[in-house]
């Protein structure tokens, strides 16, 4: 088979997925994990259901590839943001407000969709990825100065993220950066 047709599948294969990625969650945003059927699912998509069942066995699976699709984009967008020129503490402010801006955007699925969501060893990889790379940015500020000595960066990371879970509750992004700024007042040294 020649090069280009091989392409040209895996580009359709790849479409297909992420069309039923994307009704999936719309359909459970709307009507609720219970309610959303194979049937629908791809009925909605413009599929076969047989097509579907190609891609994934039920509901729940599809529902872990879209968050995980979902995770793996923010963690993209805090890593280029960490790859960034510049000193490292300005690299970890953006880290933070980025990362905070995410937690305040975050649509609340209910607690249904949250444990399903919220569970296994994806999401706890994700979380490891998360707090390694706040703690390496930690470890270079740590390098200029600029950082408390009394707690290793790690705990600091980990301090940040659930300093930061706040942002979820917060009435505004303004609030949202104001949080930002009191985090990272906590992690210079002290005195």
């Amino acid at each position: 088979m020649p090069r280009l047709w091989n392409e040209t599948i895996e580009a359709h294969r790849r479409e297909v997925h992420d069309a039923i990625l994307t009704t999936t969650w719309t359909l459970v945003s709307e009507r609720g994990l219970r309610a959303v059927t194979m049937s629908q699912i791809a009925d909605q998509t413009g599929i076969a259901r047989a097509t579907l069942y190609r891609y994934f066995p039920d509901v729940e699976a599809i529902l872990s590839a879209w968050h995980h699709r979902h995770v793996t984009s923010h963690l993209d967008q805090l890593t280029q943001l960490r790859a960034q020129p510049g000193d490292a503490g300005q690299r970890l402010e953006a880290v933070l407000e980025a990362y905070a801006l995410i937690t305040h955007r975050r649509e609340h699925h209910g607690d249904e969709i949250g444990l399903l969501l919220h569970r296994g060893e994806d999401v706890a990889h994700a979380q490891r990825q998360l707090i390694d790379l706040i703690r390496d940015l930690l470890t270079e500020v740590a390098q200029t100065g600029n950082l408390r000595d009394d707690v290793a960066p790690d705990e600091l990371a980990s301090y940040c993220l659930h300093a930061l879970a706040a942002a979820a509750s917060l009435p505004s992004e303004a609030a949202v950066r104001r949080l930002v700024t009191v985090t990272l007042g906590g992690l210079g040294p002290p005195g």
